[in-house]
């Protein structure tokens, strides 16, 4: 029997349940894929943008490079060698990549363990324990983002530390002025009775706290995620490109999702955080005064030590792969 050049309409659709585990901005989910004879397609959803928060459609591309990261762990798990061609065709911007397959030679240890990783990982907004994180293990986050074409840089210095929460602070606030703003967050978040998308209440803290940089989801809604009685000790990083571009955001989007498996991999803890790329203003002083004007900053990262061990967060729902996925019926 000829070896197979493409997984099985089944095989696809339990893959990809695992990769639309992926995070996204509010949990939009911004992404539909489209099979082909021999190949798997990756198109941005412009219906699930987020027109105040997102009006050039930067998180919502770096959402879809989430989930293509995702995407090549899961089929890999399985056995799949992919390739990848990002942004195939320049006259629909929206069709963000083409994944052609082929059998691995054999599975790689690593691969299934991140894919194992992808269904544990949740976003964690509550505070982290203050033990460190040693430094050959952000050296390896570090790494999994330069493997993805991104840079992850640590804040250590507490005047960059400093820097860094008062911009994601004064983004939150220009922000909160938005009645537009305020509308969509209400849209997506704070749902007592959760659906297929959006940011549950169970997922958010009970207690918001304003002593770590966090997105202000109290304003639309109490959260029901109980939390510890803490001082956090989180530690920040800053996630950043060298290009602005949808080939940036995309990159974006796979070395985020590279760090966060590995994270969680290593029992870490992580939320990230893109208010500071969401305001002009704030954007641009964090690259010149935490990046010392290198790089184009996509989001921040709170990294550390969870408590979820005595008090673990539910899953945040995700859509069905018909919602997501077009028929694959005539695949075997």
């Amino acid at each position: 029997m000829a070896p197979r050049h493409m997984p099985t309409a089944a095989e696809i659709r339990s893959v990809l349940v695992l990769a639309c585990r992926a995070p996204s901005v509010h949990n939009t989910q911004p992404w539909r894929w489209r099979p082909a004879d021999r190949s798997l397609h990756l198109y941005l959803d412009p219906e699930r943008t987020l027109g105040a928060l997102d009006p050039t459609g930067r998180e919502a591309v770096i959402s879809c490079g989430a989930v293509l990261h995702h995407a090549r762990i899961a089929f890999g798990s399985e056995g799949w060698r992919t390739v990848v061609h990002r942004l195939p065709n320049p006259g629909i911007p929206t069709h963000l990549a083409a994944i052609e397959f082929g059998r691995a030679k054999s599975l790689d240890p690593h691969v299934v363990e991140l894919a194992a990783a992808a269904d544990r990982r949740r976003t964690d907004r509550r505070p982290f324990l203050s033990a460190p994180i040693p430094e050959a293990l952000v050296d390896g986050l570090v790494d999994a983002a330069q493997a993805q074409r991104g840079t992850l840089g640590p804040v250590t210095e507490e005047v960059h530390r400093h820097e860094l929460t008062l911009a994601i602070e004064q983004a939150g606030e220009q922000e909160r002025r938005s009645a537009r703003y305020r509308e969509e967050l209400a849209a997506w978040s704070g749902r007592h009775v959760p659906g297929p998308d959006g940011v549950p209440a169970e997922a958010l803290p009970a207690q918001p706290g304003r002593a770590r940089p966090e997105r202000d989801f109290g304003l639309v809604s109490e959260g029901e995620l109980p939390v510890p009685v803490l001082d956090d000790g989180a530690q920040l990083a800053v996630l950043s490109t060298s290009g602005d571009s949808y080939e940036s955001w995309l990159a974006a989007g796979e070395a985020l999702s590279a760090v966060l498996l590995l994270a969680e991999l290593e029992g870490l803890a992580t939320c990230p955080l893109s208010q500071l790329a969401e305001v002009g203003t704030t954007r641009s002083y964090v690259r010149d005064e935490v990046l010392g004007g290198a790089g184009y900053p996509q989001l921040a990262l709170r990294v550390g030590w969870p408590v979820r061990e005595k008090l673990p967060g539910p899953p945040t729902p995700r859509r069905s792969s018909a919602e997501c996925v077009a028929p694959l019926g005539r695949f075997r």
